[in-house]
């Protein structure tokens, strides 16, 4: 089992910067892949960016320019540094990790609020 805890989140205003950290415990040797998931109110959840044991990255569209992943696998934590935030971005964030030995299990964290004021 893996346990992911969210922290960062916070107000900001439009055009400011946050950064989310997620650290990770239990069986995290296992996890091939971890990422940032948003999920507006009344909305899907939705991939912001997810990072692989290897370091490849992959962002939505929307993300694109403005938000980095990134890990640190010393502290088994991975971070994702947000910068000129829209109101749009107004979400709680859920760190998420992903393995596939002895089938597909992903795990989610509690969630952080974010709020980006216009």
């Amino acid at each position: 089992q893996v346990q992911l805890v969210e922290s960062g989140g916070g107000l900001v205003q439009a055009g400011g910067s946050l950064r989310l950290s997620c650290a990770a415990s239990g069986q995290i040797s296992s996890i091939s892949s971890m990422g940032w998931f948003r999920q507006r109110p009344g909305k899907q959840r939705e991939l912001v960016a997810i990072i692989t044991t290897d370091g490849d990255t992959n962002y939505a569209d929307s993300a694109k320019g403005r938000v980095t992943i990134s890990r640190d696998n010393a502290k088994n934590t991975v971070e994702l540094q947000m910068n000129n935030l829209k109101p749009e971005d107004t979400a709680v964030y859920y760190c998420n990790a992903k393995r596939y030995s002895l089938g597909f299990f992903q795990y989610w964290g509690q969630g952080t609020q974010v709020t980006v004021s216009s």
